[in-house]
């Protein structure tokens, strides 16, 4: 059971990434899911998730209007497109699997499962 991150890379400003997130092991129809980040010598933070069914999402203000989450069930993964990048966008990315249910139209943006292995985004001319 693993949620492997990937996509990173090297970003100028406003550019745009997307990551993805893909399971091996489970299936990923059933769970919420969260993308967080954790920058150097600060904590890691939630970024954004969404639910089972791709219905409710939920964003960090830092990002809200410039990121965007998405699940394709289908294919075990879920993606986060984010555009309009900052440098302080720079960080590891990570996804895990986020509690269940949701609260006032949005998932919820607390981490549940395992972490795995980020990628690096760095947003820099």
């Amino acid at each position: 059971v693993q949620l492997q991150a990937s996509g990173g890379g090297l970003v100028q400003p406003g550019g745009s990434l997307k990551l993805s997130c893909a399971a091996s092991g489970f299936f990923l129809d059933y769970y919420n899911i969260g993308w967080f980040r954790q920058a150097p010598g600060k904590e890691r933070e939630g970024v954004s998730c969404i639910s089972s069914s791709g219905g409710y999402t939920s964003y960090a203000d830092s990002v809200k209007g410039r990121f965007t989450i998405s699940r394709e069930n289908a294919k075990n993964t879920v993606y986060l497109q984010m555009n309009s990048m900052k440098p302080e966008d720079t960080a590891v990315y990570y996804c895990v699997t986020v509690l269940p249910g949701v609260v006032g139209g949005e998932c919820i943006l607390k981490p549940l499962g395992s972490w795995y292995q980020g990628t690096q985004v760095t947003v820099s001319s």
